[in-house]
C-alpha cells in the first residue's frame, strides 16, 4: 500500500484525532484563562456540543487578545518622571480632612487608591467645572492662544467642523509663536467627520498624530484599544480634562443639529503634572519622541486647597485600577452615592456593590440620559436597570438634548471626574484619565449641577420597566448579552 491508498483510508480517523485534540486545547485554555464561570461554562457547553462552530468561534471571539496585545504595545513604553513629590501627601492628611476618624470611608477610599494607582494624592490643587463647550471652549481657546513654551492636546474624537477650525487655527497661531505644539487623536475618533482634523493640522506644519493609526477603523484587533482620554495641558502648568470633546455639537448656543451637554474640567495646581505625564506617555508609544525639561514640567506651585490624584486606566499596566476604585467607593461611601454617565453598562460586580451600598442605607441616585444616541446601548442598559431598582437605587432620566457627562460623588466630599463611562468598553478596553478629588468645596459646587440636572429629569420607577411588553424585554435581554461590545 502506498502512501497515497493510506492516506486516502486514514484520513477520517486522522480528522477525528485532530479535531478531539483541538477541542481539548480549547477545553483547557477555556479552564486555565476563564475566571467568569458563567463564561467558562457557556464556552464549554458551546465547544462540547457543536465541536467546530464552537471551536472556531471561541478561538475568534472568546480570547482576551486586547489586554495582551496592549501589554505588547506598551512594554516599550517609556515610563514618564513626576517631578511634583513636593505637593504628595498621605493618608493620614486625608485623616486630618475629616477629622481625625480612621474609620472614615474616605480614609479607607484614599488608602485603598494608594496601593491601587500607586500614584500620591497632591495637595494644592483648584478644580474649576466648565458646563458645555459654550463655557469651556472659550477657555481652553483662552489657554491656547496664552501659551508661551507648550501645549499637549489629546482628543478622542477632533471633529473637522466649525469649532475643530477654530481650535485649528489657535494651535496654528500658537506655532507661528514659538510654542511647541503637540496633538494626540485616537485614529478612531479622527474618522468622525471628513475629512480628518489631522489632515489639515499637519498642513498647518503641526505637530499632530493619530493613536493606534489603522487603515480600516473598524478592524477587530484594534477596534478596542482607542484612546477615550481629553486632555490639554498649557505650558505644563494649567490643565483641562473631562468627558468632552472638541466638535460643535457640544455648544448649544450654537443650536446645533446634534446637540450634546457635558462637563469640562479647569485644573490647576501640581495634579496637572499627572495630565501630563500621561499625556506624554501616549505621545512617546505613538511617535517615539521624549517629552522632557522644564517648557514641559515647569514647577507647580499651589492653586488652591484641593487634594487630587490623577489615574490613567486602559488595558496596558494599568489595567482594571479605574474599576477597582469605583468598587472601592461603593464598598466605603456611608451616605451618597451621585452618579451621572451617558452609557451605563456595569458588570455584575459593580451591581452588586450598588445594590449592597444601598442595602447598607447609602442614598445612590444615577442620572442617565432619556433620548441616547446609541439606541442598542440604552436597550442593553434598560435590561438591568430594574435589578437596581429592586435593590433600592434611583434612577432618573434627563430630558433631551443627550447629556455626556461623566461624574461620581460619595458622601459629598469625594470626586471622580474624567472620560470614563460605566461600561466594559471604557472600564476595560478603551485607555482613559480620571481625577479624583477630596474637596468638598468642589463637591458641593458638582452636586448642585446635579440637583439642576435631576429637577429637569423624571425618575424611572420599577412598575414602567415590568410593564413593557414581552418583544421589548426580550430585545433588551439580547443585547444586553452584547454588552461587553457595546
Amino acid at each position: 500500500m502506498n502512501f497515497s491508498e493510506l492516506l486516502h483510508s486514514t484520513w477520517p480517523y486522522l480528522i477525528t484525532l485532530a479535531t478531539f485534540f483541538a477541542i481539548l486545547a480549547t477545553a483547557v485554555h477555556i479552564l486555565y484563562k476563564k475566571h467568569d464561570t458563567r463564561a467558562a461554562a457557556g464556552w464549554l457547553g458551546l465547544v462540547w456540543f457543536a465541536p467546530v462552530l464552537g471551536v472556531c468561534l471561541y478561538w475568534m471571539f472568546g480570547v482576551n487578545r486586547i489586554k495582551r496585545r496592549a501589554m505588547e504595545h506598551f512594554a516599550h513604553k517609556q515610563a514618564v518622571p513626576l517631578p511634583e513629590k513636593k505637593a504628595a501627601v498621605f493618608t493620614e492628611f486625608i485623616q486630618q480632612m475629616y477629622g481625625g476618624d480612621e474609620k472614615n470611608g474616605l480614609v479607607q477610599l484614599s488608602r485603598m487608591a494608594d496601593k491601587l494607582t500607586r500614584q500620591p494624592l497632591m495637595l494644592g490643587n483648584r478644580v474649576t467645572p466648565l458646563i458645555n463647550g459654550d463655557q469651556a471652549y472659550p477657555r481652553m481657546l483662552s489657554a491656547i492662544e496664552s501659551a508661551k513654551h507648550t501645549i499637549s492636546l489629546c482628543s478622542y474624537i477632533f471633529d473637522n467642523d466649525s469649532w475643530g477650525a477654530r481650535f485649528r487655527e489657535a494651535l496654528r497661531d500658537a506655532r507661528k509663536r514659538g510654542v511647541e505644539v503637540k496633538v494626540l487623536i485616537d485614529s478612531v475618533g479622527a474618522r468622525y467627520s471628513f475629512p480628518p482634523i489631522t489632515w489639515g493640522l499637519r498642513r498647518d506644519g503641526l505637530d499632530a498624530a493619530e493613536f493606534m493609526k489603522t487603515i480600516l477603523p473598524w478592524r477587530f484587533q484594534y477596534f478596542n484599544l482607542r484612546n477615550h482620554r481629553k486632555i490639554l495641558v498649557i505650558d505644563g502648568r494649567v490643565g483641562f480634562t473631562g468627558g468632552m470633546n472638541i466638535r460643535e455639537g457640544n455648544c448649544l448656543a450654537d443650536k446645533p443639529i446634534h446637540p450634546v451637554q457635558d462637563l469640562q474640567f479647569l485644573i490647576e495646581g501640581p495634579v496637572v503634572a499627572e495630565l501630563q505625564r500621561s499625556f506624554a506617555e501616549d505621545w512617546t508609544f505613538t511617535t517615539g519622541q521624549v517629552l522632557e525639561g522644564e517648557p514641559w514640567y515647569p514647577h507647580l506651585d499651589s492653586q488652591g486647597n484641593g487634594v487630587a490624584r490623577g489615574i490613567s486606566d486602559g488595558p496596558d499596566g494599568n489595567f482594571d485600577k479605574l474599576r477597582m476604585l469605583i468598587m472601592a467607593a461603593l464598598a466605603t461611601a456611608q451616605e451618597s452615592i451621585r452618579i451621572i454617565t451617558p452609557y451605563f453598562l456595569p458588570d455584575a460586580e459593580l451591581v452588586s456593590s450598588m445594590r449592597i451600598a444601598a442595602l447598607r442605607g447609602v442614598e445612590i441616585e444615577i442620572l442617565l440620559p432619556e433620548e441616547p444616541n446609541l439606541r442598542m446601548v440604552k436597550w442593553a442598559s434598560e435590561a438591568g436597570l430594574d435589578e437596581l431598582l429592586q435593590g433600592g437605587c434611583r434612577i432618573f432620566l434627563t430630558k433631551p438634548p443627550f447629556d455626556h457627562s461623566k461624574l461620581m460623588v460619595v458622601d459629598h466630599s469625594w470626586i471622580l471626574l474624567g472620560s470614563a463611562n460605566w461600561d466594559t468598553r471604557s472600564l476595560t478596553l478603551n485607555f482613559e484619565f480620571n481625577v479624583e478629588c477630596y474637596d468638598m468645596k468642589l463637591a458641593a459646587s458638582m452636586e448642585t449641577i446635579l440637583q439642576e440636572k435631576k429637577m429637569q429629569a423624571r425618575e424611572l420607577a420599577l412598575g414602567e420597566l415590568l410593564s413593557k411588553s414581552l418583544v421589548v424585554k426580550l430585545r433588551n435581554k439580547f443585547f444586553r448579552l452584547f454588552s461587553p461590545y457595546l
